[in-house]
């Protein structure tokens, strides 16, 4: 089968609300710092109006991946569930504006689209408020199983784990890209969400991921270690590829004992690192598709993170293809 796809990426369809904090606005909005917090409607209404003045956008880690290849070049097609409303709206025409494939029919009725509500503190830690709304709406029957085999690969955000008919979703697309003989890629997303499902991230990891995104606390999670040669040691017997972020230290990426570590791409000041994990994947798996060698799939990636993290929000501010021409990697 031809590929009409570079990539398919399966995920939560969220509208970002990004504003810089202090820590003490943490603390007074009981914030937990650094990491993703489920919260409900009234919450996120809460939180909107404290936040003052924001930068909004479509959002969702696998949609922002997205917005990412296609800044590179790439052709991709995104699976996510948004409400008939203004915010659905927005979210479906942003898609089409950076070029990328969006087709699942709106819900027309149940639970408003998503939002996330990010804090960001001088330091750059972003502290996420996700209000899932209609995310939770995603069911096997919005998978297209003609358009997922299509796609080279298939990139599946940790996230949408947490709900039940979206995991139904996702075996049903992993199923038709098994069948296609296609490769399967997965982001663990959160050290949290790993915590809950780590049983079951261990079971795909053995029968369905060809790739997997993790940062060192989320590997750290996955294999229940606390230095990182050990999650190292735990991927020498797996047969894909782990491509594992950390911060300012840069990447590794492996496959059984080929191991490639790779420097942080350099930044003049790291200003949101909302979205860099995100990014990374994005030029990664576009280094994939273009059959390019591991290390440069890291280094792209490297790039594509040092980009997003130079300014506020989750998607690329420059063309990626530009950069990633200027470096020498395209």
């Amino acid at each position: 089968m031809t590929s009409s796809f570079d990539v398919a990426g399966l995920g939560n369809a969220i509208v970002d609300v990004i504003a810089p904090v202090d820590d003490a606005f943490l603390l007074k909005h009981q914030i937990a710092k650094g990491v993703m917090t489920l919260i409900d409607e009234f919450r996120a209404l809460q939180l909107y109006e404290a936040l003052n003045t924001t930068t909004e956008s479509g959002g969702g880690s696998a949609a922002n991946t997205m917005a990412g290849l296609a800044s590179l070049g790439g052709n991709g097609l995104f699976v996510g569930k948004v409400k008939h409303d203004l915010l659905g709206q927005s979210f479906a025409a942003s898609m089409k504006d950076i070029g990328v494939t969006f087709s699942v029919p709106f819900a027309k009725d149940g639970p408003s689209t998503a939002s996330c509500m990010i804090a960001v503190t001088p330091d750059g830690q972003r502290s996420m408020n996700t209000y899932l709304g209609a995310c939770r709406e995603l069911k096997p029957s919005d998978i297209d199983e003609k358009q997922i085999a299509s796609a080279q690969i298939v990139y599946v955000e940790g996230y949408l784990w947490d709900l039940p008919d979206a995991k139904d979703a996702i075996r049903k697309a992993m199923a038709a890209a098994k069948k296609a003989g296609r490769k399967i890629a997965f982001t663990l997303s959160d050290p949290f969400c790993v915590s809950r499902w780590r049983e079951e991230f261990r079971e795909l990891l053995k029968s369905d991921i060809d790739i997997l995104f993790a940062n060192e606390e989320e590997a750290n999670s996955l294999f229940e270690v606390e230095e990182f040669d050990e999650v190292l040691q735990h991927f020498h017997n797996w047969h894909g590829i782990a491509a594992l972020t950390r911060s300012e230290k840069g990447c590794v990426v492996t496959q059984r004992h080929d191991v490639h570590v790779i420097d942080a791409h350099p930044v003049s000041k790291v200003v949101d690192t909302t979205g860099a994990g995100d990014q990374y994947a994005a030029a990664f798996l576009y280094g994939l598709t273009r059959g390019k060698h591991l290390a440069d799939c890291g280094r792209l990636g490297a790039l594509a993170a040092a980009e997003v993290i130079s300014h506020y929000g989750a998607r690329p501010e420059k063309s990626l293809k530009d950069l990633a021409k200027n470096a020498g990697l395209m």
